[in-house]
């Protein structure tokens, strides 16, 4: 599930760190997606896609696992049998405490991710002389300059990203296949309904917490150049230097990536799920 959202949306994904951190030297989507060509090649559109792909492959795994565990909890909670079936609203509960365990694992691939994906703009802007261009020169830079706890900037912001990001993300997926279920059980829906209630749930996450997305990248990107303000010291000079509308950079590509990679991460998710249960049940 994971492999599938990045292959589909890392280009998205690029072009809005890239907005995020730098605003003023992009119009809009399609001037940042034709500057990054211009300068950088095709390539620079997949720039960080190997630690995307552990970031994705590392959260969604523990992410899901940890959500059918959470969904045991809020069972005991509410009192009902282990097998009963949750309510939408119950499982988007479960899959908001399940995102505080993925973001540990999260964090340290996303930062590193970021900053190889802005490498160029901060450069061009001054704030570093000489950038890192692989995995291992930005990890080792990382090591260097800030110890093993360096992976970890930005982690409140993450988050502040992930638990309500998450009871948003899986109430809209829950919510939008009770919707094309009517009635029917959820796992009779065919791969369209899948791809559409991924698409939406993954809207619904991002909808409802862009803005922390956007100091988060901020803060995992600019302490390249020095040591960044907290959360809500970043929040706060954007908004009085920039205004609110800086907090929406980029948010054009995000949607488009939110419906295209999550549609395709639970259709992924639930095939491969279904597809492994059958393994098991045969032997």
């Amino acid at each position: 599930g994971g492999t599938a959202c990045v292959v589909t949306g890392q280009p998205f994904d690029t072009a809005k760190v890239k907005m995020q951190t730098f605003p003023n030297m992009y119009k809009g989507l399609v001037d940042c997606f034709v500057k990054t060509y211009k300068q950088v090649g095709f390539r620079g559109f997949y720039k960080g896609t190997t630690p995307a792909l552990v970031a994705n492959i590392a959260e969604n795994s523990v992410l899901f696992m940890c959500y059918g565990f959470c969904q045991q909890i809020v069972r005991r909670i509410v009192g009902v049998d282990r097998k009963t079936k949750l309510s939408d609203l119950q499982n988007a509960a479960a899959g908001s405490f399940a995102s505080a365990f993925a973001t540990l694992v999260l964090c340290p691939t996303e930062l590193v991710k970021c900053r190889l994906q802005a490498m160029h703009e901060m450069q061009l802007s001054g704030k570093i002389i000489q950038g890192h261009n692989t995995v291992w020169s930005v990890v080792k830079g990382v090591i260097q300059k800030d110890g093993p706890l360096g992976f970890y900037r930005g982690l409140s912001s993450t988050l502040l990203r992930e638990v309500p990001g998450y009871f948003f993300f899986f109430g809209g997926y829950e919510l939008s296949r009770t919707f094309f279920a009517s009635g029917r059980s959820k796992d009779e829906l065919g791969p369209i309904p899948l791809l559409l209630s991924g698409g939406f749930g993954g809207s619904c996450l991002w909808i409802a917490v862009y803005p922390v997305d956007c100091v988060k990248s901020r803060i995992q990107v600019l302490s390249m150049a020095g040591k960044q303000a907290g959360f809500m010291g970043t929040f706060v000079t954007v908004v009085r230097t920039e205004g609110v509308f800086a907090l929406y950079s980029g948010l054009t590509p995000t949607m488009i990536r939110a419906f295209v990679a999550n549609g395709a991460l639970f259709l992924a998710y639930e095939y491969s799920r279904k597809l492994m249960m059958k393994q098991i049940d045969s032997y």
